[in-house]
Formats: C-alpha cells, structure tokens, sequence
C-alpha cells in the first residue's frame, strides 16, 4: 500500500530501469571490461614466476627396538601428539635456529632471491631516503635471508590430523622442492640429538645419585638388624612374627584346652554325683559304664539274679540257699556303689588338676602379656626403620631401571625422532604465481561488477531509478518517457486502483458508466481513469467480493476504508470481504463505525458488547473491544454501547488505533457506512489510504459522483465493489477467474 505523509510520496527502487540503464550503456560496461583484462593479463604475464614445493612430517612415536621398553607408557595431558604438541612443532619447524641453520647449509646468504638490497628499486630508493621505509642495509644479512625466508615460508598442521606440512615458494623451482626436504631432515636431526642428550643426561645424573643410594640401603638395613636383636625381637618361622607373640599364641591355645577338660571333668562328675544323690540307677552313666569293675560286677549281679530266678520255682523264699544268694546280691550291688563314688572321687581329682593347669597357664600368660606389650613398644621404632629402609630400597630399584634403559638409548641411532617424512618434496613443474588466465578472470569479473555498480549508483542518485509506490508500468517503456510532463501529471491525478484483473474491471467501470458521462459537463474534473490493454477482455465479475478480497490479499493492503452508500447492503458485503480475507490465511479486523451497526449485528453473538464508542471514551481496556467473527477467522471491533457524542470528540485517537492494530494484524477494515468525504477525513490522516466504495444496487451516477469528490478531496487510491450477494467463507463459486 502507498501512502502520503506530509506531502511526500513514497517511492520504490525501478530496477527494470536499473538493469536497461546498465543495457544502454552497455559497450561502455564492456569496454571498461575488456581494459582492465588487458591490463591484468599483462601485468600478470610480466611477473616472474614462483614455485611452490611442500614436504610433509607425520608426527608419532618411535621407540629402538633393543630399548628393553616393553612397556606402553600412557599419554599425558603433556603428550607430544595431541593438539597442542603438534601446534609447538610447527612453532619448532617456524623457529628462527632451525630457519638458519638451512640457510647456512644451503648458502643461501649467495642468492639476490634472499637479498632484498641486491636489486634495490628506484621506489624503494625513494622510500628509503624520505624516511618512510627502513633501510634494508641496517639489518645483518643473516637477519635479511632470515625475514625474506619467512615470507616464502609456510608451515601448518593438516585439519584433524598429526601430519605438518612445509611450504616453500621460490622463483628457482629446485630450492622450492630443496628446501623443505632440508627443513625436514634439520629437524629431524635435532628431534633425534635432544633425546640422545636427554638421554646421556639422565645417565651422567643417575650414575652418582645410584651410588649414594646403595649406600643409604646397607645403613637402613644395618639399622633394622641392630635394633632387632637389641629389642629381643627375634622373628620366627612365620612371616612377621616374633619369638615373644609365638609363645603368646601357644599357650593362649593351651590355656584354652586346659579349661575345656577342666570344664568338661568337672560336668562328668557332677552328674555322677547327682546320680548317687537321687538314687538313680549308675549303670546308666557313660563314666560308671566304661569302668571294667562295673561291668564285671554287674555281670556276677546277673548270674545271681538268674540263680534266684530258677531256685524260686522249686524252693521257698526262707530256704537257706535263696537267702544266701539274695545276701550276695546285697553285696555284690553295695560294691557297684562303692565303686561309683571312686570313679566320682577320680573325676573330682581330674577337675581339681585341671584347674591349677589352667592357674599356672594363666600366670605365664599374663607374664607373656607384658612381654609382647614391651615387644610391641619395640617394633613401632622397628617398623619406622623398616619403611625407611623400603623406601631407600624401592628408589634405588627405580633408579636402576632408568639408567639402564638411559644407558641402553644412549647409543648412536638408539634414539629415532618421533616424527617421520611422509611426503618430500618433488621439484614442481607448474607455476604457482601468478595464474594468469584466473587473474585475468577475477579481473574482469571485477572491472564487470564495479562498472554495473557505478551505474546503478548514478541512476539511483538522479531519480531516474526511482518510481511512486503503487504506480505501474509497463516493461517496455523507455525510462526518458517518465520524465514527460504527461507521465508526471498522470502520476500526480488520483486514480481507482484496480483488484484482480487490473485493467479489465477499470474497462468494464467505463462502459457501464458511459452515458451519464458523456451528460455530465464536469466530465474533465473526474479522476484519471487507467485504460486497459488491448488484448484484455473485460469481466463480468471486475467489481465482485472475491475480486477485491484478491486485491487486499495480493497487494498486502494493510488499511482499508470502507463506504457504503447503500447503506446496510454495502455493509454486508463488507462483512463478506472480511471473511473472505480471513479464508485466505490473512489476520484481518474490521472496525464498525456504522450507525446501524450491521456489521456488528452479523458478526458477534450480541450487539451489547464493547466496542470502538467505548475505546474512543475511554472506558475500557483495548483488548475488550477485540472480538472473533462466529462464522470465521476474522476479528471485529463492533460499534459497542457509548454515547456517540462523546465518542466523536474523541475522534482523533481513531488514528492512533488504526496504526496499533495494523501492527498486529495484516489488514484492518474499517466499515464507515453512507459516509461522505468530510467524514472520511476525520477517519484518516492519509490521503492515499486505500478507499472501498461498497455500492451494491447503486446507480453509475451516484458512483461517479462519489468518485470524483473522493479524487478532488485528494484520495488517490479508489477500488469498487458493486457484487451483490453474500458470499460465505469456503463457497465453491469462490475465485473463478
């Protein structure tokens, strides 16, 4: 949408007349590119030629075979093969010791490539001599083949790799493929003598500290045998143990099977002296049983028995023979008692010996228990001199690997660089610098592009490529015919601008309105009206709803002015475009300044709410009068419940809410109803807002008129919309053309 703010149009950037103003001036465009070219082309083919040669290291480790290193040492954070141990040898081959020492080698102090005073230029003369540039003669010439070997020097680290690659550029292209197989071999050279004098280094080092250390051992280990046999610390067989804790453990275990036989002893005979105190038959205990006197009296007991049991059948109990033998039963059974009681006394001799055991055991172990505490006291001192003479002793085994595996790498070749030659350098065959054909290229690319450029730059500075927002034309129009007075008077008239199809609804407009024209005698104050092309058949559906709802969509129409002279019929044909709108995606409000309210009636469920009359009062917050359309996507703003008269005096913020909700909406209608153009001014501030003439069953005349009062008042952009109908969100019969 165009706009006039201030009396300032608005323009776009022409750039159909940027490109033919740079057709026009085309030979000269190619010109300048043919020139400069040539230039290039010369210019590079005058150069002396340089060649690049490059060598490549791979960084790794190498270990000699016959190292006696079998183990694998992990990588530290210090490793010399992670990023930045790669980066520091590049730093190494960059290093101005390793730069010299290939010059010195390959003479290079001889050659003018690296003496920048053997052919001094009559500009470098003039430098010199204003002061501007230092004298290269200041320098030592060692210092000046050093600076001129950097500057054709390259050495980086190949992306996610361990490989380096050396660079050198040189007008001779043998020193380009000699020198990087130089600067390889240098520093490999000093890789392999820094380990070798490490290694030499560390066995110069280790040889005294060895010595020193074997002595330290034999005193550790002299002190620990002299306070051993001074503390009576005498060591068993077992690993560890003293002569004092053996003796403690031994007759800790016989203190300990000493009171199990006490205890065990004294249990037997208890339960033979239960026995006996009960009256309960003996023969039953395990101790009365094994006694082999109990058992032959218990078998002389039985045969007795036996005897009275078979001299009872023939013979009474008072005959002599029965109580003879039933009186040497008696006797027989007081013998197993008497019996019993010594083998209780036995076992009360067996407690009783028992127990001093365990009595003298205790005392000896207790006298034991103070020994091993003083013992224990002992071996604290013993065991610091232990850990000394451990210590000494595991450092000097430490000590002794290391000078033999130094020792082993001390050798001539034992010690390998850790780096290798991958790729030497060959000597090139192709120029390096200058590649004339793509110098020539760029150039003329170049000279192509800035010469275009200069042009556009021109153009836009004159005005000539800049054209009024919303104008149109056609693309084969010279640009001098814009600068006619005609163009500009055509450009300067209002007009009615066209929804899809341009031109043709325009034609259709004219002949509908063609005999109250040719009547009216005020025919040439109507706004300029664009006349169609010639191959464009005129539509029957130019001025539809769908037809301008196209236009609002295609055009990004962000404000529109809607009037109705119809009154509620054009109103309702605005509620059809905004629904149409919102059906093609687009975020549109509609604002009811209708004094019907038609609009607001047709699209909210109550025509109670709040509306644009109350936030032109003030007497509710913005987002309360926002509300959606219950048959589609589109929002309304309906006339709400205010007093009008204090509505209309504060008209003036009317604009100041079309511009908030333009910002957040894509289009915003605003419905005024049969509004004249005084009243369309109050609404706006901008006399090219995009205005709709609503006129459904409207006469041509009336339509011309309102027209022409539109474009006198200044408005310059008019669509007209005369369907009829009211088309519904989703209609099949929508977008026919």
């Amino acid at each position: 949408m165009s706009s006039v703010n201030d009396g300032q149009q608005d323009v776009d950037i022409d750039l159909g007349g940027l490109f033919r103003a740079i057709w026009r001036r085309r030979s000269r465009v190619l010109l300048a590119t043919v020139v400069f070219a040539g230039l290039a082309f010369t210019g590079a083919s005058l150069m002396s030629p340089e060649y690049q040669g490059e060598a490549r290291l791979l960084i790794e480790s190498r270990q000699a075979e016959f190292s006696g290193a079998n183990q694998v040492q992990p990588q530290t954070a210090d490793s010399p093969f992670d990023e930045s141990g790669i980066s520091s040898q590049v730093q190494v081959l960059r290093s101005a010791d390793l730069i010299k020492q290939v010059a010195r080698e390959m003479k290079l102090h001889e050659r003018p490539e690296f003496d920048p005073t053997a052919n001094p230029s009559a500009i470098s003369d003039m430098l010199v001599m204003f002061g501007i540039k230092k004298n290269p003669l200041d320098l030592a010439p060692e210092e000046r083949v050093l600076k001129e070997f950097e500057k054709k020097l390259q050495v980086y680290q190949v992306e996610k790799s361990r490989v380096i690659a050396m660079q050198f550029t040189s007008e001779d292209p043998q020193l380009a493929a000699a020198i990087p197989n130089a600067m390889a071999k240098v520093f490999l050279s000093l890789q392999s003598g820094a380990k070798l004098d490490s290694n030499s280094e560390a066995s110069r080092w280790l040889e005294p500290e060895i010595a020193n250390l074997r002595e330290k051992v034999r005193e550790a280990e002299e002190k620990v045998a002299n306070y051993r046999s001074s503390s009576d610390l005498l060591l068993t067989g077992e690993t560890g143990g003293t002569f004092a804790t053996k003796q403690l453990n031994d007759i800790s275990t016989e203190l300990a099977r000493v009171r199990g036989e006490r205890a065990n002893a004294e249990a037997r005979a208890e339960n033979v002296r239960t026995a006996l105190a009960s009256g309960r038959a003996v023969d039953t205990l395990n101790d009365v049983v094994a006694s082999p006197m109990i058992q032959r009296l218990k078998e002389t007991e039985s045969n007795i028995q036996g005897q009275i049991a078979d001299l009872s059948t023939t013979l009474l109990d008072g005959h002599p023979r029965l109580k003879g033998l039933k009186s040497q039963l008696q006797g027989i059974r007081a013998q197993i008692i008497g019996e019993t009681k010594k083998i209780l006394g036995s076992l009360e001799n067996e407690a009783n010996v028992s127990q001093l055991r365990e009595r003298q055991l205790v005392a000896q172990l207790n006298t034991l228990k103070a020994t091993s505490a003083k013992a224990g006291e002992d071996e604290v001192g013993l065991r610091a001199l232990e850990r000394e003479a451990t210590a000494q002793r595991q450092l000097l085994e430490t000590y002794l690997a290391r000078y033999r595996e130094a020792t082993s790498r001390s050798g001539e070749n034992a010690a390998p660089a850790d780096a290798r030659v991958i790729s030497q350098a060959v000597e090139p065959t192709e120029v390096s610098f200058p590649k004339v054909l793509p110098i020539t290229i760029v150039a003329a690319l170049a000279s192509f592009l800035v010469s275009c450029v200069i042009i556009m730059l021109s153009e836009l500075f004159s005005g000539r490529a800049l054209r009024p927002v919303g104008q149109r034309r056609e693309p084969d129009v010279e640009e001098e015919l814009l600068e006619t007075p005609l163009a500009q008077d055509a450009v300067s008239q209002p007009m009615v601008e066209q929804a899809t199809p341009v031109a043709a609804y325009e034609s259709v407009f004219v002949e509908a309105a063609a005999p109250e024209i040719a009547e009216a005698p005020e025919i040439e104050e109507r706004p300029e009206i664009m006349e169609m092309d010639d191959d464009i058949e005129p539509e029957e559906d130019d001025f539809s709803i769908e037809s301008v709802a196209d236009h609002l969509c295609a055009d990004d129409i962000r404000v529109a002015i809607s009037v109705s002279p119809a009154g509620d019929d054009g109103s309702v044909n605005a509620v059809a475009l905004t629904r149409l709108v919102a059906e093609e995606g687009r975020k549109i409000v509609l604002i009811d300044l209708t004094g019907s309210a038609c609009p607001t009636r047709l699209m909210t469920q109550s025509t109670d709410l709040a509306g644009i009359t109350n936030l032109l009062v003030g007497e509710v917050p913005f987002t309360e009068t926002i509300h959606a359309d219950h048959l589609s996507d589109a929002h309304i703003i309906p006339q709400g419940d205010a007093d009008p008269v204090l509505a209309m005096r504060g008209i003036e913020r009317l604009q100041m809410i079309i511009d908030a909700l333009s910002n957040a909406y894509d289009t915003v209608l605003v419905e005024c109803g049969p509004a004249d153009v005084n009243a369309i001014r109050k609404v706006t501030r901008s006399k090219d807002t995009q205005i709709i003439i609503s006129a459904p069953a409207v006469g041509n005349e009336e339509i011309i008129d309102l027209i022409t009062d539109f474009g006198a008042a200044g408005f310059g952009e008019i669509v007209l919309m005369t369907g009829t109908g009211y088309p519904q969100p989703g209609d099949s019969s929508r977008r026919a053309a």
